[in-house]
């Protein structure tokens, strides 16, 4: 057993305390609950490894080192240990996000090895719903997209993920690993999007899910219908949508800057429970 303050990289024999510190934050870890869950601790199948810190001979934080690095239920002294941790390890990762607060701190003691970052967005309000709005009617156009309309919905994804990150998601390998993404979460029926004549003028997604919580991204909305509300009533669609099949609750985060969607997702019900913070490189 271990007796003294330490990190190790988890293993699936760890997957039982790992779990029941993801579930006890499940709207903010949904993310890497929902990865864990289907994939275990196995890094070649969760893409990436699962870094956990002991105090007193207990599991108490951890860290997911992927594609993203996400500190997890984390304290200050987690923190600083996942920070000496990835500095030794260096950057893989092409974001770090997760709560405000102790991604905050994550990123005051990498910035100096690691920065400088391409963006920095500290507070990201996390919003949840666990009902439909009564004021707000749905818009029965919004769909379930199939499996057959990927190269319908793509366009829409590339628009959506150009405009939000900065970068495009065709960049590198030339979107193989962002299609295949897209993929999946159509193969799952968990994209949704209101399409006029062959033209998505709404869209939006169902991520990270559980059996606790869910987490809605990809909101777009074509600039030409803009202002419309379609925002609104499209988003309640998905609510339904996500209450009826999915969870319980329903999560999203959100730029700060952005009052318009702010706005919208009040008055479709969201509420804000906390902040969220993203570093981007």
């Amino acid at each position: 057993m271990l007796t003294h303050t330490t990190t190790r990289v988890l293993d699936p024999s760890d997957l039982g305390a790992a779990l029941a510190i993801l579930e006890s934050e499940p709207v903010e870890n949904a993310f890497v609950t929902s990865r864990v869950q289907v994939a275990g601790l196995d890094p070649w199948r969760l893409g990436g490894e699962m870094w956990g810190w002991y105090a007193e001979g207990r599991l108490r934080s951890l860290c997911y080192s992927g594609a993203n690095l996400v500190p997890i239920c984390a304290t200050p002294d987690a923190v600083r240990a996942f920070a000496d941790r990835a500095r030794r390890t260096g950057r893989r990762c092409s974001s770090i996000v997760g709560p405000a607060e102790p991604t905050a701190q994550l990123w005051r003691l990498l910035e100096s090895s690691w920065g400088p970052a391409r963006d920095v967005r500290p507070h990201q309000p996390l919003m949840v719903a666990d009902q439909l709005p009564a004021d707000v009617r749905p818009d029965p156009r919004v769909r379930r997209i199939r499996k057959d309309e990927l190269d319908v919905i793509m366009p829409a994804c590339v628009a959506m993920f150009t405009e939000e990150v900065g970068v495009s998601p065709l960049a590198g390998d030339g979107g193989l690993l962002y299609q295949a993404r897209v993929a999946e979460i159509v193969g799952a029926g968990r994209c949704f999007a209101r399409i006029d004549d062959g033209k998505v003028i709404f869209k939006a997604e169902i991520g990270a899910a559980t059996d606790q919580a869910c987490q809605i991204q990809g909101v777009w909305v074509d600039p030409e219908y803009r202002g419309r509300g379609l925002s609104e009533t499209g988003m309640a669609a998905v609510l339904r949508y996500a209450l009826a099949d999915v969870a319980p609750v329903v999560s999203l985060y959100v730029n700060d800057y952005n009052t318009a969607a702010r706005a919208a997702y009040r008055r479709v019900g969201f509420r804000e429970v906390g902040a969220f913070m993203s570093v981007l490189f």
